[in-house]
Protein backbone atom coordinates (compact mmCIF):
# COMPACT_ATOMS: atom_id res chain seq x y z
CA UNK A 1 0.00 0.00 0.00
CA UNK A 2 1.16 3.54 -0.75
CA UNK A 3 0.92 4.42 2.95
CA UNK A 4 3.72 1.93 3.73
CA UNK A 5 5.78 1.34 0.60
CA UNK A 6 5.21 4.41 -1.56
CA UNK A 7 5.10 4.85 -5.36
CA UNK A 8 5.25 1.12 -6.16
CA UNK A 9 1.71 0.81 -4.79
CA UNK A 10 0.26 3.79 -6.70
CA UNK A 11 -2.11 2.95 -9.56
CA UNK A 12 -2.66 5.63 -12.19
CA UNK A 13 -5.93 4.25 -13.44
CA UNK A 14 -9.65 4.45 -12.60
CA UNK A 15 -10.61 1.06 -14.04
CA UNK A 16 -10.51 -0.85 -10.74
CA UNK A 17 -12.41 1.69 -8.68
CA UNK A 18 -15.11 1.96 -11.33
CA UNK A 19 -15.45 -1.83 -11.45
CA UNK A 20 -15.55 -2.06 -7.66
CA UNK A 21 -18.18 0.67 -7.33
CA UNK A 22 -20.21 -0.89 -10.16
CA UNK A 23 -20.40 -4.03 -8.02
CA UNK A 24 -21.51 -1.89 -5.06
CA UNK A 25 -24.34 -0.30 -7.05
CA UNK A 26 -22.49 2.96 -7.79
CA UNK A 27 -22.62 4.42 -4.28
CA UNK A 28 -20.75 7.55 -5.42
CA UNK A 29 -23.96 8.65 -7.19
CA UNK A 30 -26.09 8.37 -4.05
CA UNK A 31 -24.87 11.35 -2.02
CA UNK A 32 -23.88 14.96 -2.77
CA UNK A 33 -20.17 15.62 -2.38
CA UNK A 34 -17.44 18.24 -2.32
CA UNK A 35 -14.15 17.14 -3.89
CA UNK A 36 -10.81 18.58 -2.72
CA UNK A 37 -7.31 18.37 -4.24
CA UNK A 38 -4.10 20.31 -3.64
CA UNK A 39 -0.48 19.93 -2.59
CA UNK A 40 -0.98 21.34 0.92
CA UNK A 41 -4.05 22.33 2.91
CA UNK A 42 -6.55 19.91 1.42
CA UNK A 43 -6.85 17.96 4.68
CA UNK A 44 -7.38 21.15 6.68
CA UNK A 45 -9.98 22.47 4.24
CA UNK A 46 -11.75 19.10 4.22
CA UNK A 47 -11.95 18.98 8.02
CA UNK A 48 -13.11 22.61 8.29
CA UNK A 49 -15.88 22.09 5.75
CA UNK A 50 -16.95 18.83 7.41
CA UNK A 51 -17.09 20.56 10.81
CA UNK A 52 -19.16 23.43 9.38
CA UNK A 53 -21.68 21.06 7.80
CA UNK A 54 -21.92 18.96 10.96
CA UNK A 55 -22.39 22.10 13.09
CA UNK A 56 -25.18 23.08 10.69
CA UNK A 57 -27.14 19.87 11.26
CA UNK A 58 -26.08 17.96 8.14
CA UNK A 59 -25.14 14.30 8.40
CA UNK A 60 -21.63 14.69 7.02
CA UNK A 61 -19.28 12.07 5.60
CA UNK A 62 -15.55 12.81 5.54
CA UNK A 63 -12.99 10.85 3.54
CA UNK A 64 -9.31 11.75 4.07
CA UNK A 65 -5.87 10.13 3.93
CA UNK A 66 -3.51 8.98 5.24
CA UNK A 67 -4.29 8.03 8.81
CA UNK A 68 -2.13 8.43 11.91
CA UNK A 69 -3.07 5.73 14.40
CA UNK A 70 -6.27 4.06 13.28
CA UNK A 71 -7.22 3.13 9.72
CA UNK A 72 -10.77 4.30 10.46
CA UNK A 73 -9.60 7.93 10.71
CA UNK A 74 -9.96 7.91 6.92
CA UNK A 75 -13.72 7.32 6.94
CA UNK A 76 -15.91 9.33 9.32
CA UNK A 77 -19.46 10.58 9.71
CA UNK A 78 -19.91 13.66 11.91
CA UNK A 79 -16.40 13.14 13.28
CA UNK A 80 -17.03 9.50 14.30
CA UNK A 81 -14.95 6.66 12.83
CA UNK A 82 -16.57 4.02 10.65
CA UNK A 83 -17.33 1.09 13.02
CA UNK A 84 -14.79 -1.75 13.06
CA UNK A 85 -17.61 -4.21 12.38
CA UNK A 86 -18.46 -2.34 9.19
CA UNK A 87 -14.87 -2.57 7.91
CA UNK A 88 -14.59 -6.30 8.68
CA UNK A 89 -17.94 -7.12 7.04
CA UNK A 90 -17.08 -5.07 3.95
CA UNK A 91 -13.80 -6.90 3.45
CA UNK A 92 -15.39 -10.31 4.06
CA UNK A 93 -18.21 -9.62 1.63
CA UNK A 94 -15.97 -8.51 -1.24
CA UNK A 95 -12.85 -10.58 -0.64
CA UNK A 96 -13.43 -13.14 -3.42
CA UNK A 97 -14.35 -10.47 -5.97
CA UNK A 98 -11.26 -8.46 -5.09
CA UNK A 99 -8.89 -11.41 -5.26
CA UNK A 100 -9.63 -11.36 -8.98
CA UNK A 101 -9.81 -7.57 -9.40
CA UNK A 102 -6.69 -6.90 -7.28
CA UNK A 103 -7.57 -3.35 -6.21
CA UNK A 104 -4.97 -1.29 -4.36
CA UNK A 105 -5.25 -0.53 -0.66
CA UNK A 106 -6.43 2.97 -1.55
CA UNK A 107 -9.07 1.65 -3.98
CA UNK A 108 -10.40 -0.69 -1.28
CA UNK A 109 -10.65 2.26 1.09
CA UNK A 110 -12.39 4.61 -1.35
CA UNK A 111 -14.93 1.91 -2.19
CA UNK A 112 -15.52 1.23 1.51
CA UNK A 113 -16.03 4.94 2.21
CA UNK A 114 -18.44 5.52 -0.65
CA UNK A 115 -20.43 2.38 0.20
CA UNK A 116 -20.63 3.43 3.87
CA UNK A 117 -21.71 7.00 3.05
CA UNK A 118 -24.40 5.73 0.67
CA UNK A 119 -25.77 3.16 3.12
CA UNK A 120 -25.79 5.68 5.96
CA UNK A 121 -27.55 8.21 3.69
CA UNK A 122 -25.25 11.12 4.47
CA UNK A 123 -26.54 14.55 3.50
CA UNK A 124 -23.14 15.44 2.06
CA UNK A 125 -19.64 13.93 1.86
CA UNK A 126 -16.38 15.87 1.89
CA UNK A 127 -13.92 13.85 -0.21
CA UNK A 128 -10.18 14.53 -0.21
CA UNK A 129 -8.04 13.19 -3.05
CA UNK A 130 -5.18 10.92 -2.11
CA UNK A 131 -2.61 11.99 -4.68
CA UNK A 132 -2.96 14.22 -7.73
CA UNK A 133 -6.52 14.37 -8.94
CA UNK A 134 -7.09 13.31 -12.53
CA UNK A 135 -6.38 9.62 -11.91
CA UNK A 136 -7.04 9.55 -8.18
CA UNK A 137 -9.56 6.89 -7.17
CA UNK A 138 -11.83 9.52 -5.62
CA UNK A 139 -12.26 11.18 -9.02
CA UNK A 140 -15.35 9.17 -9.89
CA UNK A 141 -17.59 11.55 -7.93
CA UNK A 142 -19.53 14.34 -9.61
CA UNK A 143 -19.45 16.90 -6.81
CA UNK A 144 -21.42 20.03 -6.03
CA UNK A 145 -18.08 21.85 -5.87
CA UNK A 146 -14.46 21.13 -6.72
CA UNK A 147 -11.69 22.74 -4.64
CA UNK A 148 -7.98 22.92 -5.39
CA UNK A 149 -6.17 24.44 -2.42
CA UNK A 150 -2.76 25.14 -3.97
CA UNK A 151 0.07 23.72 -6.06
CA UNK A 152 3.58 22.91 -4.87
CA UNK A 153 6.35 20.41 -5.37
CA UNK A 154 5.42 16.99 -3.98
CA UNK A 155 5.26 13.48 -5.47
CA UNK A 156 7.00 14.86 -8.57
CA UNK A 157 8.01 11.33 -9.63
CA UNK A 158 4.30 10.61 -10.05
CA UNK A 159 2.70 13.94 -10.95
CA UNK A 160 5.36 15.79 -12.98
CA UNK A 161 8.49 17.85 -12.45
CA UNK A 162 7.02 21.31 -13.03
CA UNK A 163 4.22 23.28 -11.37
CA UNK A 164 2.13 23.42 -14.60
CA UNK A 165 2.37 19.62 -14.94
CA UNK A 166 1.39 19.11 -11.29
CA UNK A 167 -1.42 21.65 -11.72
CA UNK A 168 -2.63 19.71 -14.75
CA UNK A 169 -3.00 16.58 -12.65
CA UNK A 170 -4.87 18.44 -9.89
CA UNK A 171 -7.07 20.18 -12.48
CA UNK A 172 -8.31 16.74 -13.47
CA UNK A 173 -10.98 17.02 -10.75
CA UNK A 174 -12.64 19.95 -12.58
CA UNK A 175 -15.90 18.62 -14.02
CA UNK A 176 -18.25 19.96 -16.74
CA UNK A 177 -20.36 22.81 -15.37
CA UNK A 178 -19.30 22.21 -11.74
CA UNK A 179 -17.94 25.33 -9.99
CA UNK A 180 -14.33 25.22 -8.85
CA UNK A 181 -12.60 27.20 -6.10
CA UNK A 182 -8.83 27.65 -6.31
CA UNK A 183 -7.25 28.55 -2.97
CA UNK A 184 -4.07 30.33 -4.07
CA UNK A 185 -3.28 32.30 -7.19
CA UNK A 186 0.07 31.29 -8.68
CA UNK A 187 1.35 32.63 -12.02
CA UNK A 188 2.42 29.18 -13.23
CA UNK A 189 -0.71 27.27 -12.26
CA UNK A 190 -3.41 29.90 -12.84
CA UNK A 191 -3.46 29.56 -16.66
CA UNK A 192 -3.69 25.76 -16.33
CA UNK A 193 -6.74 26.01 -14.08
CA UNK A 194 -8.40 28.71 -16.17
CA UNK A 195 -7.89 26.75 -19.38
CA UNK A 196 -9.31 23.54 -17.91
CA UNK A 197 -12.27 25.37 -16.32
CA UNK A 198 -12.96 27.14 -19.60
CA UNK A 199 -12.91 23.88 -21.54
CA UNK A 200 -15.33 22.33 -19.04
CA UNK A 201 -17.51 25.47 -18.79
CA UNK A 202 -16.91 25.32 -15.04
CA UNK A 203 -17.25 28.64 -13.15
CA UNK A 204 -13.89 29.36 -11.48
CA UNK A 205 -12.94 31.69 -8.63
CA UNK A 206 -9.62 32.26 -6.83
CA UNK A 207 -10.26 32.54 -3.09
CA UNK A 208 -7.25 34.70 -2.27
CA UNK A 209 -8.48 37.36 -4.70
CA UNK A 210 -11.49 37.99 -2.45
CA UNK A 211 -11.00 36.68 1.09
CA UNK A 212 -8.30 37.51 3.62
CA UNK A 213 -7.87 36.28 7.19
CA UNK A 214 -5.94 38.53 9.57
CA UNK A 215 -4.71 36.98 12.82
CA UNK A 216 -5.86 38.89 15.92
CA UNK A 217 -4.83 36.66 18.83
CA UNK A 218 -4.04 33.12 19.95
CA UNK A 219 -4.83 31.09 23.05
CA UNK A 220 -3.63 27.54 23.85
CA UNK A 221 -6.51 26.12 21.79
CA UNK A 222 -7.78 28.73 19.33
CA UNK A 223 -6.58 31.29 16.81
CA UNK A 224 -8.90 34.25 16.23
CA UNK A 225 -9.06 36.09 12.90
CA UNK A 226 -10.65 39.13 11.36
CA UNK A 227 -12.09 38.10 8.00
CA UNK A 228 -12.27 40.53 5.10
CA UNK A 229 -14.00 40.05 1.79
CA UNK A 230 -13.02 42.43 -1.01
CA UNK A 231 -11.58 44.75 1.65
CA UNK A 232 -14.71 44.80 3.83
CA UNK A 233 -14.82 43.12 7.25
CA UNK A 234 -17.40 40.30 7.31
CA UNK A 235 -16.26 38.66 10.58
CA UNK A 236 -14.71 40.88 13.23
CA UNK A 237 -13.75 37.84 15.27
CA UNK A 238 -13.77 34.27 13.93
CA UNK A 239 -12.14 31.63 16.15
CA UNK A 240 -10.57 28.45 14.77
CA UNK A 241 -9.80 25.43 16.95
CA UNK A 242 -6.34 25.16 15.38
CA UNK A 243 -3.16 27.18 15.83
CA UNK A 244 -1.21 26.74 12.56
CA UNK A 245 -0.43 30.10 10.93
CA UNK A 246 -0.88 28.49 7.50
CA UNK A 247 -4.60 28.17 8.25
CA UNK A 248 -5.00 31.81 7.22
CA UNK A 249 -4.81 30.67 3.58
CA UNK A 250 -7.05 27.68 4.18
CA UNK A 251 -9.69 29.85 5.87
CA UNK A 252 -9.93 31.98 2.73
CA UNK A 253 -10.45 28.83 0.67
CA UNK A 254 -13.13 27.53 3.05
CA UNK A 255 -15.06 30.83 3.16
CA UNK A 256 -14.95 31.23 -0.62
CA UNK A 257 -16.21 27.65 -0.93
CA UNK A 258 -19.11 28.34 1.45
CA UNK A 259 -20.08 31.47 -0.49
CA UNK A 260 -19.91 29.62 -3.82
CA UNK A 261 -22.06 26.78 -2.49
CA UNK A 262 -24.69 29.14 -1.06
CA UNK A 263 -24.86 31.13 -4.31
CA UNK A 264 -24.96 28.06 -6.56
CA UNK A 265 -27.37 25.90 -4.54
CA UNK A 266 -29.77 28.28 -2.73
CA UNK A 267 -32.43 25.58 -2.32
CA UNK A 268 -30.01 23.20 -0.61
CA UNK A 269 -27.98 25.86 1.21
CA UNK A 270 -29.84 29.15 1.68
CA UNK A 271 -27.47 31.96 2.66
CA UNK A 272 -26.60 31.77 6.34
CA UNK A 273 -27.72 28.13 6.69
CA UNK A 274 -24.16 26.99 7.26
CA UNK A 275 -22.93 27.62 10.78
CA UNK A 276 -19.36 28.73 10.06
CA UNK A 277 -18.74 30.16 13.54
CA UNK A 278 -19.58 27.01 15.53
CA UNK A 279 -18.04 24.68 12.96
CA UNK A 280 -14.64 26.35 13.15
CA UNK A 281 -14.75 26.95 16.90
CA UNK A 282 -15.46 23.24 17.52
CA UNK A 283 -13.33 22.00 14.61
CA UNK A 284 -11.70 19.06 16.40
CA UNK A 285 -14.93 17.95 18.12
CA UNK A 286 -16.97 17.94 14.92
CA UNK A 287 -14.37 16.57 12.50
CA UNK A 288 -11.81 14.61 14.53
CA UNK A 289 -8.97 16.77 13.16
CA UNK A 290 -5.61 15.35 14.28
CA UNK A 291 -1.85 15.68 13.89
CA UNK A 292 -1.44 19.02 12.12
CA UNK A 293 0.31 21.70 14.20
CA UNK A 294 -0.91 20.02 17.37
CA UNK A 295 0.48 20.44 20.88
CA UNK A 296 0.50 17.02 22.52
CA UNK A 297 2.07 18.42 25.71
CA UNK A 298 2.48 21.84 27.26
CA UNK A 299 5.06 20.82 29.92
CA UNK A 300 7.36 20.45 28.10
CA UNK A 301 5.83 22.02 25.01
CA UNK A 302 5.75 19.35 22.29
CA UNK A 303 4.46 20.41 18.90
CA UNK A 304 3.64 17.80 16.23
CA UNK A 305 3.17 18.79 12.62
CA UNK A 306 2.68 16.63 9.54
CA UNK A 307 4.19 19.09 7.02
CA UNK A 308 6.33 16.91 4.78
CA UNK A 309 7.02 18.70 1.48
CA UNK A 310 8.89 21.86 0.57
CA UNK A 311 5.98 24.31 0.78
CA UNK A 312 4.55 22.73 3.93
CA UNK A 313 7.88 22.74 5.76
CA UNK A 314 8.55 26.33 4.71
CA UNK A 315 5.22 27.42 6.23
CA UNK A 316 5.87 25.38 9.38
CA UNK A 317 9.29 26.94 9.88
CA UNK A 318 7.74 30.41 9.45
CA UNK A 319 5.28 29.43 12.16
CA UNK A 320 8.12 28.45 14.49
CA UNK A 321 9.70 31.88 14.02
CA UNK A 322 6.56 33.45 15.47
CA UNK A 323 6.87 31.40 18.68
CA UNK A 324 8.84 32.22 21.83
CA UNK A 325 11.17 29.60 23.33
CA UNK A 326 14.75 29.31 24.56
CA UNK A 327 16.00 26.27 22.63
CA UNK A 328 14.47 24.20 19.84
CA UNK A 329 14.68 20.40 19.92
CA UNK A 330 13.78 18.81 16.59
CA UNK A 331 12.68 15.16 16.31
CA UNK A 332 13.05 14.46 12.60
CA UNK A 333 12.33 11.60 10.21
CA UNK A 334 11.49 11.39 6.51
CA UNK A 335 10.53 8.83 3.87
CA UNK A 336 13.04 7.18 1.54
CA UNK A 337 11.30 7.93 -1.76
CA UNK A 338 11.81 11.70 -1.55
CA UNK A 339 15.30 13.27 -1.60
CA UNK A 340 15.71 14.94 1.82
CA UNK A 341 17.94 17.83 0.66
CA UNK A 342 15.13 20.31 -0.14
CA UNK A 343 13.52 19.71 3.23
CA UNK A 344 16.81 19.87 5.16
CA UNK A 345 17.75 23.16 3.49
CA UNK A 346 14.71 24.81 5.13
CA UNK A 347 15.40 23.69 8.71
CA UNK A 348 16.96 25.88 11.41
CA UNK A 349 20.67 25.34 12.11
CA UNK A 350 20.40 26.45 15.75
CA UNK A 351 18.21 23.49 16.79
CA UNK A 352 19.34 20.22 18.37
CA UNK A 353 18.30 17.30 16.15
CA UNK A 354 17.11 13.83 17.10
CA UNK A 355 17.10 11.71 13.94
CA UNK A 356 14.85 8.65 13.75
CA UNK A 357 13.32 6.29 11.20
CA UNK A 358 9.55 6.04 11.08
CA UNK A 359 8.40 2.48 11.70
CA UNK A 360 7.31 1.75 8.12
CA UNK A 361 9.18 0.29 5.12
CA UNK A 362 9.23 3.77 3.51
CA UNK A 363 11.10 5.30 6.44
CA UNK A 364 14.55 6.71 5.64
CA UNK A 365 17.35 5.18 7.71
CA UNK A 366 18.19 7.58 10.56
CA UNK A 367 21.95 7.40 9.91
CA UNK A 368 21.45 8.26 6.23
CA UNK A 369 19.29 11.21 7.25
CA UNK A 370 21.82 12.44 9.83
CA UNK A 371 24.66 12.27 7.30
CA UNK A 372 22.59 14.22 4.76
CA UNK A 373 21.74 16.78 7.44
CA UNK A 374 25.41 17.47 8.24
CA UNK A 375 25.83 19.17 4.85
CA UNK A 376 23.20 21.71 5.93
CA UNK A 377 24.75 22.44 9.31
CA UNK A 378 22.15 20.41 11.22
CA UNK A 379 23.65 18.57 14.19
CA UNK A 380 22.32 15.81 16.38
CA UNK A 381 22.24 12.10 17.16
CA UNK A 382 20.38 9.11 15.76
CA UNK A 383 17.91 7.03 17.76
CA UNK A 384 16.47 3.54 17.42
CA UNK A 385 12.91 4.80 17.06
CA UNK A 386 10.79 7.95 17.01
CA UNK A 387 9.69 7.27 20.58
CA UNK A 388 13.32 6.93 21.73
CA UNK A 389 14.17 10.19 19.96
CA UNK A 390 11.26 12.00 21.61
CA UNK A 391 12.19 10.59 25.02
CA UNK A 392 15.75 11.89 24.58
CA UNK A 393 14.43 15.32 23.57
CA UNK A 394 12.20 15.40 26.67
CA UNK A 395 15.16 14.59 28.92
CA UNK A 396 17.23 17.41 27.46
CA UNK A 397 14.56 20.08 27.06
CA UNK A 398 14.35 22.89 29.58
CA UNK A 399 11.00 24.20 30.80
CA UNK A 400 11.10 27.11 28.35
CA UNK A 401 12.24 25.02 25.38
CA UNK A 402 10.15 23.71 22.48
CA UNK A 403 10.19 20.19 21.02
CA UNK A 404 9.04 19.94 17.39
CA UNK A 405 8.20 16.51 15.96
CA UNK A 406 7.90 16.27 12.18
CA UNK A 407 9.36 15.75 8.73
CA UNK A 408 6.82 13.06 7.88
CA UNK A 409 3.21 12.15 8.62
CA UNK A 410 4.49 8.76 9.73
CA UNK A 411 6.81 10.25 12.36
CA UNK A 412 3.90 12.22 13.84
CA UNK A 413 1.70 9.12 13.75
CA UNK A 414 3.95 7.39 16.29
CA UNK A 415 3.52 10.05 18.99
CA UNK A 416 0.06 11.65 18.63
Amino acid sequence: MFHRIGPAAFKKDLTNIRAFCERLGQPELKFPSIHIAGTNGKGSVAHMLAAIFTASGFKTGLYTSPHYRDFRERVKIDGQFVPKKQVVEFVDEHRTFCEALKPSYFEWTVALAFDYFAKEKVDIAIVETGLGGRLDSTNIVTPLLSIITNIGYDHMNLLGETLPLIAGEKAGIIKPGIPVVIGETHPESRPVFEQKAGAEKAPIVFADQHFKAVLIKKTDTHATYEIKKDGQTIFESLSLNHLGDYQQKNLSTVLQSIETLEQRYPALLPAGRLNVTDGLYFLKKYSGFLGRWEFISLKPRILCDSAHNEDGIRMAMEGLKQMTFEKLHFVLGTVNDKPPAKLLALLPTDATYYFAKANIPRGLDANVLRQAAVAFGLKGKTYASVRHALAAAKRKAGENDLIYVGGSIFVVAEVV
